[in-house]
Parts: structure tokens; C-alpha cells; sequence
């Protein structure tokens, strides 16, 4: 099955990192990248900025031009960025900005409502949040009136769930990534998620999976297949095609690889997050 891939980082030593909480991670570039996914059908992505890239754009220029098209970028702004900054980002490759209330190293969550509309208004970007599930009730006033919201691993736990399904109720979508970071039941938040909105819903593989208990294994995604059930396809490439504005599915090549079919864990998965 085809994947567009909501959810990567890449981590390139030849550019800046910030260390966040005394942490840096591992390198993992693109080429580290392309190796891991060799055989899973990955047909682009997003390249999405973390808190120890800080507000860096040239790791990420870099990154995009060699993943070539299909490929979009997620990348953290102060909330001061020139409009001709916006811009000339969006002429990169970036599509969405993100605010990362979980760990830091992007725009506060001050500047979050403005800085929302303003990337939205000049060049029809989304905002996606890295944010634990059970603080959305408070954030429901500042988040609900915002033209696009995505919301990072499914909202990352079981307490956070009826509020993040408020919040697709009103449009938002929801990565179905990082199950190694997750405190809730994977395949009930994501049935759940469909039921309300069967486009509400995209996956990724959360690579390297920085800081997470455990890393991206290929059975979160037979896992994930098996969930979205009829809708698969939808979460797995078209869901992802629309909320980053790329273009339609190319034409299947002559072999096209599929989930292969290991034995996918226990329905369910549950995993504590990492302190």
C-alpha cells in the first residue's frame, strides 16, 4: 500500500541543532532515511521540524531538494517572521508551521492564534501541534476558530481523546504516528477518529522516532492498515495529498510493495510515553 509519510524528521549534523532539555539526537539524514523505508512504498512526505532544529530553514531547504517532489516540509517560525520569509518558504516546499507545546523550541503558545492566521492568510499554510491530548480542553478556545489544525501523534494519550474528537468535529486532522510514544489504544483512537471524520485521519512513520520509548517498526503500519479498515487508502495517501496540497497519485508502477504480511502486536498497542 502506498504511504505518503505525514510525519519524518531528518537530522543532519552539517547543520545547526539546539540541544532541548540536554538532548540531541543521533543523526539521521536523508539517505538513513531512504534506507529504512526501502521497503515500504513511501511516495512522499513531510519533513517535519523538531525542537532541537529550533528555527533553522536550511537543514530543511536541503532536505526537501534531495527528497525531490512529493515531499513537503512542516517548520517551526518565530512568531516576528517577515511575510517575504513565509513566502519564500512556501516557494521551498513548506506547507504548514509548527508549534511544539510539548517540548519548546518554537513559536509560544502566546503567538500560537496569530501566527496561525497570519501563515494561513499569506500562503494557505495549516498549523500542527505537538501536544499532549489532555491540555486541549484548555486550548479549545484558541484552537477550535483556527482555520486548520493538525494534531501530532494521536494527541499522545487516552485522557486527551473525547477533546481531540471535538476538535476533528471542527476540522482538524489527526497523524496517526509515533505508536512508540503513545499512552492510549491505538486501534480504538483511531476507529474512533475515522467515525467521526474519515478524512480527519493521516499516517506517518514518526522516523527516527526521537525520544521515544521505542522506535517505528513496519507492523504499526499493518497495524494501522488493519484499523482504518475500508478507509486505508484514504489514511495511508489521499488524506495526507489534500491537507499538504500535493499533487494527485502518480500512475502504480510496474510493482507496487505492499504491507507484507508479519505478524502485526496485540490489538491495541499501549506503550508509556517517555518521561
Amino acid at each position: 500500500m502506498r504511504l505518503v509519510d505525514a510525519h519524518l524528521h531528518v537530522v543532519d549534523p552539517a547543520f545547526p541543532l539546539v540541544p532541548n532539555d540536554g538532548f540531541v539526537p543521533e543523526p539521521f539524514t536523508v539517505a538513513d532515511y531512504r534506507a529504512r523505508v526501502a521497503g515500504l512504498d513511501v511516495v512522499g512526505g513531510a519533513v517535519v521540524s523538531g525542537s532541537f532544529q529550533a528555527f533553522d530553514q536550511t537543514y530543511l531547504a536541503t532536505a526537501l531538494a534531495q527528497l525531490g517532489p512529493g515531499f513537503v516540509g512542516v517548520t517551526q517560525l518565530p512568531a516576528d517572521v517577515p511575510d517575504a520569509e513565509v513566502l519564500r518558504l512556501d516557494a521551498a516546499g513548506v506547507r504548514a508551521v509548527r508549534v511544539n507545546l510539548r517540548r519548546g523550541g518554537s513559536a509560544p503558545l502566546a503567538d500560537l492564534d496569530r501566527l496561525a492566521r497570519r501563515v494561513h492568510e499569506l500562503a494557505g499554510w495549516h498549523t500542527e501541534l505537538h501536544v499532549d491530548g489532555r491540555d486541549l480542553a484548555d486550548l479549545a478556545p484558541v484552537l477550535h476558530p483556527l482555520p486548520q489544525v493538525v494534531v501530532d501523534h494521536l494527541g499522545l494519550h487516552a485522557g486527551g481523546l473525547p477533546d481531540l474528537l471535538r476538535l476533528v468535529g471542527t476540522g482538524a486532522v489527526v497523524k496517526a504516528t509515533g505508536f512508540g510514544r503513545v499512552e492510549l489504544d491505538v486501534v480504538d483512537a483511531v476507529t474512533r477518529v475515522l467515525a467521526v471524520d474519515p478524512q480527519a485521519l493521516v499516517a506517518g512513520t514518526d522516523l527516527p522516532s526521537t525520544r521515544a520509548r521505542r522506535p517505528f517498526a513496519d507492523t504499526d503500519l499493518d497495524l494501522l492498515a488493519r484499523a482504518a479498515g475500508e478507509h486505508a487508502e484514504a489514511v495511508f495517501e489521499d488524506n495526507a495529498r489534500r491537507l499538504y496540497r500535493l499533487p494527485p497519485s502518480p500512475a502504480p508502477s510496474a510493482v507496487i510493495m505492499g504491507l507484507s504480511p508479519r505478524a502485526a502486536p496485540a490489538p491495541g498497542v499501549s506503550v508509556a510515553p517517555t518521561p
